[in-house]
């Protein structure tokens, strides 16, 4: 949407943001770049940049005036975040803002480029933690999955994925200490038959795993409320083989967490069809182009280009003032909204472009 003035009562909270629902700001999820190496049907990205890429310059513009207004976690996205060629080069020119109260710098990646010397890379650049997204077990399954052609393509897959857990655990990514974890979007129909073998992996590799709903993001994946397995039902399946144990969910959390009673770890659900979490979301997303999202399942268009206050021109303080004015703004809970009776709308920005 195009720019304007912040509101003259901006100022007064801008140290800490509140939206019209009591929300505050806390994590930043900036998306590095919507290309991808995988076409995973539930995201389906275009493949190319759009226009107008942010500089390093900027992202860190940005990151400087989110930790100022109180964001406390930092999450590299994508599309694939690893095709960046200034990933590591960003990390590392972020770790000043640790002073200022940055507490956390994460990365979601499906792994195809996590090598050995990637990982020990992105550990010295000062990365703490590491998500690997795999949505099967067999060839077949990750073929399917990642919009892939055939299963040897799925096997080749399935193996770097697997290789790139071992290296980033060998990198000094603990799982133990929550470093590195596993995301599985669960999609009936598709690949909700590996609900349990990926549960007897990321038990047998001391992961946790989160096993994702099939959500209405975008429009291009064909949602439809049938095809989403919901969160009690991967629970139950689950914990008639291994029983569980509820940890709960934390505050502004996305995943409400399980432990094994046997001691062999912990998973955690994402169920944002069938238990909404909107009530306490922190999150802002950034595009790769610059533009500001509040929620997940926004309309395109209904974003905030940051660049014209990334220009030389511009201050750090209008950044500040033009990022808390759209945050004060804020009223979207679309999950506790949904109505999943009609067809998902067809008029809503791309996960590849969001960043997840």
């Amino acid at each position: 949407m195009a720019s304007a003035a912040p509101h003259p009562e901006t100022v007064a909270t801008l140290a800490h943001p509140s939206d019209r629902l009591g929300r505050p700001l806390g994590v930043l999820r900036l998306s590095l770049t919507a290309r991808c190496n995988l076409a995973c049907p539930y995201c389906l990205p275009d493949g190319v940049e759009p226009p107008g890429l942010l500089t390093l310059a900027q992202r860190l513009r940005v990151i400087e005036a989110a930790v100022a207004l109180g964001v406390r976690s930092l999450r590299l996205t994508g599309g694939e975040p690893l095709l960046h060629p200034q990933l590591e080069e960003l990390i590392r020119a972020v770790q000043p803002l640790r002073a200022r109260g940055l507490g956390e710098i994460a990365l979601t990646s499906n792994g195809l480029l996590l090598t050995a010397e990637r990982a020990q890379q992105l550990r010295a650049a000062g990365l703490d933690r590491i998500t690997l997204s795999l949505d099967g077990t067999t060839a077949g399954s990750v073929a399917r999955m990642a919009g892939l052609a055939d299963a040897a393509a799925g096997e080749r897959v399935l193996a770097a994925v697997l290789a790139a857990i071992e290296h980033a655990r060998a990198a000094g990514f603990d799982p133990a200490r929550g470093a590195l974890k596993l995301n599985a979007v669960i999609q009936r129909g598709a690949n909700d038959d590996q609900v349990l073998p990926l549960a007897a992996l990321a038990r047998e590799r001391g992961l946790e795993l989160r096993l994702i709903e099939f959500m209405d993001v975008g429009s291009r994946n064909g949602w439809q409320s049938e095809a989403v397995l919901s969160a009690a039902e991967m629970l139950e399946q689950i914990g008639s083989s291994w029983p569980l144990e509820p940890l709960g969910r934390t505050a502004h959390g996305t995943a409400s967490r399980w432990r094994y009673l046997d001691g062999g770890g912990s998973l955690a659900v994402v169920a944002s069809v069938s238990a909404p979490f909107c009530g306490d979301c922190n999150r802002l997303r950034v595009t790769a182009d610059g533009v500001a999202y509040t929620c997940l399942f926004a309309a395109p268009g209904s974003g905030l280009d940051l660049k014209p206050w990334l220009q030389e021109e511009s201050g750090a303080a209008e950044l500040e003032l033009a990022m808390a004015d759209l945050w004060n703004q804020r009223s979207d809970r679309y999950s506790e909204e949904r109505n999943t009776a009609k067809p998902a709308n067809s008029t809503r920005a791309e996960m590849a472009y969001l960043g997840g």
